[in-house]
């Protein structure tokens, strides 16, 4: 058990005079002096504001270890008993829902090399910080002195105020009875934070494991840290090996054999889709990067060639660990509920003959063969295409010739044998009767090559997969028409460089020579897998009509607040809203009945006089996006803010974008430099007593077939407040609005870090004050090396400190005198938990933000973000409570433990199963349908 953190007595650390302004509401506010500011960006050079410019990272000394030392995945046998994913974003495809064994998993050695990994120690060269130019860090302090910090503090108002300017208070015997509880109260909390899962002592971590997490033993070498001394070297972990250690998370619930079998699947097919992901935008980008010679540290000590060296490493470990779940338990335990994946040698004869029939009919129509010789250039092979390489030979030259054949995209990539001797179209559902047997497309094809190189004698095929660099590169300054420039860059992308090529174990050595020559990749970027390559395909089988090995079945709710007007008259939702705000909590509260309802009926009433939607994502057949069209033609103002460089969705905002404008919506595509990822709707509607502005802010896209399989938080409102403030925010959306000022908002890119920074050391000085103090986030992702370092401090000061993160999360965790008070848990589940959440204890009187924006550099700086705060006490204390809960021991999830590692819990010590969170929430909601 861990134990409790011994007493520090280290000094508090140093605060500077803010004063108190006015403001032209007459609300009072803290703000920062310049001596505050300037002391904050000399304690944090890490800043992204100064980053931006010229990030220095101190490199961490390193002995020479290979990637096996360096990051290893060690789980121990009681995890898993019986057996052992801007942007990219793990993408949980709709309706959906592995233990390490501690068998070695081998890789071809001689194909895929083990690198070994120097990590040169530090040099004076290197020590030195690189210059930043007094320029550029000025009007980066500036713009934060001028618009973020003070705009972020305007929340506090006289309470902070009165916080900021009282001086700690000495533990006398003639403190106040009341001061005296809070600070029983706030000494409880922080002890019984600490003990949940305290530290362990570093100095009996193995060298090997300090390996894993740069720095870390200089951590545990500096003892306790008072705040007046700067933070150490090595506190921040790898932004790309934490991903990886997501996607292991992913994989790690696809071999979890507690989930029904179709879900685990699932599971499989995300691990495969994120990767893809990664591997396009990620690795691309560091191999851009090192192209470029730009070879400056990342946060965590490391270059982008020793993280890239790291994460092919890694890459290749968890896809030859998933190759190994897949061949080995998946299909066997598919097949025992009736599932086969089969060869075409494994078929019956009788089974091969239907087949033949089939390729004749649906399949040798659509080939195209593409053969390389003086004539015919090596062709271009399209990013995330399953190909054949095809070896042939003229019998009359004896020539050998390659060829290329694309398995087609139109077609399902598994074939459902069955379905094919019934002559059924492959568009139909399959009617499995208990039993059906697959086979890939490319397996088919394969002993039917005959027909397509008549003549010619084929002596072998190979299947092989390209990924492609598919990131986006816009310089928006110098673009007349943005989106224009859009459709012309997304042509681009299909030409991008390749940075990873798949191939099917067995493949020649000449022919993959050949591969490797043509494509331009090294040999390290080469993945030999067993067939079938490219594993989204399972996902086809989640789509077989076998309700007994999925999830059960959920059917939302209509959220309490709106369960009068489900079924009533449109103008009804806009009543209820009058009367009270209303929180959702999707999946559990229904999209459809809440927002969707909001939007829709909005359009259609005759009442409403205008309509301003942003959008970021949503679904090929949008409700969303039709209603803004019939609004328009209904004669209503409506704004649009798409955003057409949502990665990956490009396109389809494209069309829409097309699609609004010649409905006569005005459509607005942002602000130059800056995605708008803010989550934003506002109905304009006449009533009695004048013009009411309606609200909807959320955390999640405006996607009806996403928002039933991600968890997000939004919120229905007709406060004035928040309606000036939407009405602001538009505004400086769609026009011209720089010096705009928010009341509950807090806005990026200029002040959500200040604002969440203030509020980060607000609860310092009520810890320190002997106040209730408490700090709860959840994010999807937390790199942000300011806020990070505010947490540090945090800790440092004795503030108990929760962190529920999905993704990638860069901070430590229980290192000694560093960050002992940080709890950091991974939830994933049934549904992909999207969610934002800030929660404050403020002195006993909780403050909770919700929101778009996670703790990265790419949402706090480069995309248009918003957080309100919530005003109603009862959703306050939700909120809280929710932050609180999942970040229990009592709730299953993952532990991130001090040497930078995930382990995941399940059980309990008496070895009954932890709560699963989303089991909780999915049964309060079917309880409160069964109420009504």
């Amino acid at each position: 058990m861990d134990s409790k953190p011994e007493a520090d007595n280290r000094p508090e650390p140093k605060v500077g005079k803010a004063k108190i302004k006015e403001d032209a509401q007459g609300d009072s506010h803290v703000v920062p002096s310049p001596a505050d500011i300037a002391r904050f960006y000399k304690e944090n050079p890490q800043t992204e504001a100064v980053a931006q410019v010229d990030r220095v990272a101190a490199q961490s000394n390193f002995e020479t270890a290979t990637a096996d030392e360096l990051i290893s995945s060690k789980t121990s046998p009681e995890q898993f008993p019986g057996t052992d994913y801007e942007d990219a974003d793990y993408d949980l495809p709709t309706g959906s829902s592995p233990f390490v064994d501690g068998r070695k998993i081998n890789i071809d050695e001689e194909l895929f090399p083990r690198p070994k990994i120097t990590v040169p120690a530090g040099s004076d060269q290197n020590d030195k910080p690189q210059a930043v130019s007094k320029d550029s860090k000025t009007a980066t302090r500036d713009a934060n002195d001028k618009t973020g910090a003070k705009e972020s503090s305007k929340e506090t108002g006289g309470a902070q105020a009165k916080t900021a300017s009282t001086k700690p208070s000495t533990n006398s015997d003639k403190e106040a009875p009341a001061k005296k509880k809070a600070n029983a109260q706030s000494a409880a909390v922080s002890a019984g934070h600490a003990q949940t899962d305290g530290p362990e002592d570093l100095s009996k971590i193995s060298p090997s494991t300090l390996r894993e997490a740069p720095g870390i033993d200089k951590l545990a070498q500096a003892g306790p840290l008072g705040q007046d001394k700067p933070l150490p070297k090595g506190r921040f972990g790898d932004r790309e090996l934490s991903w990886m250690q997501f996607n292991q998370r992913v994989l790690e619930q696809a071999e979890d054999e507690r989930l029904p079998i179709l879900e685990r699947a699932w599971f499989t097919t995300i691990f495969s889709s994120n990767l893809d992901e990664f591997y396009m935008v990620r690795v691309a980008g560091l191999k851009r990067r090192i192209a470029a010679g730009i070879a400056r540290t990342a946060a965590s000590g490391l270059t982008p060639r020793q993280v890239l060296d790291l994460v092919t490493e890694r890459a290749q470990v968890l896809c030859a660990r998933q190759a190994g779940f897949v061949q080995n338990t998946l299909l066997g335990e598919l097949e025992e509920v009736g599932i086969k994946l089969r060869r075409w040698d494994d078929l019956a004869p009788e089974q091969q003959d239907f087949l033949h029939g089939y390729f004749r009919r649906l399949i040798f129509p659509i080939l195209t063969p593409l053969a390389v010789d003086p004539s015919h250039p090596f062709p271009y092979i399209s990013g995330l295409s399953v190909n054949l390489a095809v070896v042939v030979r003229n019998p009359l030259t004896g020539k050998q010739h390659f060829a290329r054949v694309k398995i087609p995209e139109s077609l399902p990539r598994l074939i459902c044998v069955e379905q094919a001797i019934d002559q059924v179209s492959p568009e139909d559902a399959i009617d499995t009767n208990g039993e059906a047997t697959f086979i890939t497309l490319e397996d088919v094809i394969g002993p039917h090559l005959d027909h397509l190189f008549p003549g010619m004698e084929i002596l072998e095929h190979h299947v092989f997969r390209v990924t492609r660099n598919e990131d986006l590169e816009v310089e928006e300054d110098d673009a007349e028409n943005l989106l224009t420039a859009m459709e012309q860059e997304l042509l681009r992308r299909r030409f991008g460089p390749a940075v990873r090529l798949e191939v099917a174990k067995g493949i020649s050595r000449p022919v993959l020579d050949f591969l490797v020559a043509k494509l331009e990749i090294g040999m390290e970027d080469v993945f030999s897998l067993p067939e079938p390559i490219d594993l989204r395909c399972l996902n086809e089988l989640h789509e077989l009509d076998l309700p007994e090995l999925k999830y059960q079945k959920f059917v939302p709710a209509t959220a309490a607040g709106l369960a009068e007007v489900e079924s009533a008259t449109p103008t009804d939702i806009f009543a209820m809203i009058r009367s009270h705000d209303v929180l959702l909590h999707h999946p559990y509260d229904s999209f459809s009945t809440s927002v969707q309802h909001f939007v829709t009926y909005a359009a259609r009433d005759p009442k409403v006089r205008s309509l301003k939607q942003t959008l970021y994502r949503t679904s090929s057949d949008s409700p969303i996006v039709s209603a803004l069209i019939e609004a328009a033609q209904n004669g209503k103002q409506v704004l649009a803010i798409v955003e057409i460089k949502a990665r990956f969705d490009e396109d389809a905002n494209i069309s829409w974008a097309r699609k609004l404008e010649r409905a006569g919506v005005h459509v607005v595509y942002g602000m130059v430099g800056l995605k708008t990822h803010c989550k934003l709707s506002m109905v304009v509607r006449e009533e009695s007593d004048g013009l009411r502005r309606y609200c909807h802010v959320g955390t999640g896209n405006y996607h009806p077939k996403t928002a039933r399989g991600y968890e997000d938080l939004g919120l229905l409102t007709c406060d004035r407040e928040v309606a000036q403030d939407l009405t602001r925010l538009f505004n400086q959306l769609s026009g011209y609005a720089p010096r705009t000022s928010f009341h509950r908002l807090l806005v990026a890119p200029r002040s959500i870090r200040p604002g969440i920074i203030e509020r980060i050391e607000r609860e310092v000085e009520n810890h320190r004050q002997g106040l209730p103090a408490y700090i709860g986030i959840k994010v999807n992702s937390l790199v942000d090396e300011a806020v990070t370092d505010a947490l540090y401090r945090a800790s440092q000061a004795g503030v108990p400190i929760d962190i529920v993160v999905r993704g990638i999360c860069t901070i430590r965790s229980g290192v000694r005198g560093l960050s002992e008070n940080i709890r950091v848990r991974s939830i994933l589940g049934r549904f992909l938990e999207h969610s934002r959440i800030y929660a404050f204890e403020n002195a006993g009187q909780p403050e909770v933000w919700i929101g778009s924006a996670d703790l990265m550099h790419r949402n706090l700086d480069r995309r248009v973000e918003a957080l309100i705060r919530i005003k109603d006490p009862n959703m306050t204390a939700t909120l809280m409570d929710l932050v609180k809960l999942e970040a229990s021991p009592e709730v299953s999830s993952w532990h991130l433990r001090r040497d930078g590692t995930w382990r995941r819990h399940v059980d309990a010590k008496d070895g009954s199963p932890l709560m699963d969170i989303q089991e909780y929430l999915i049964n309060k909601a079917n309880s409160r349908m069964k109420g009504r």
